[in-house]
């Protein structure tokens, strides 16, 4: 019988991480990035008392790229101040989650 040492409790899978987005004539905003297959599963965000949107996911760790979609047409970021070129000729925004 072998003695075991206790280990520490592996990192979790995912971080809760929140986009949000000012907003106020909006009728709907949603955050689409590599975590959500782009547009394809892009997630509707909440509209707030004030006009902002919110949504708030669970992420894997890593860098991810995202954009939103403002009724029905990308829009970026106007907070985030780091972003990559995307094939399109616009730019995706970068958010680190650790």
């Amino acid at each position: 019988m072998s003695a075991t040492t206790p280990s520490s409790a592996p990192a979790p899978a995912t971080r809760r991480i929140s986009f949000s987005l000012s907003a106020p004539d909006a009728r709907n905003v949603k955050v689409a990035g590599d975590f959500t297959a782009w547009e394809t599963q892009a997630l509707d965000m909440t509209r707030q008392p004030n006009g902002s949107w919110k949504a708030t996911l669970a992420i894997p760790p890593g860098q991810h790229e995202y954009r939103f979609i403002v009724d029905g047409q990308w829009a970026d970021d106007p907070h985030c101040e780091v972003r990559k070129p995307n094939p399109f000729g616009g730019e995706n925004c970068m958010r680190v989650v650790e």
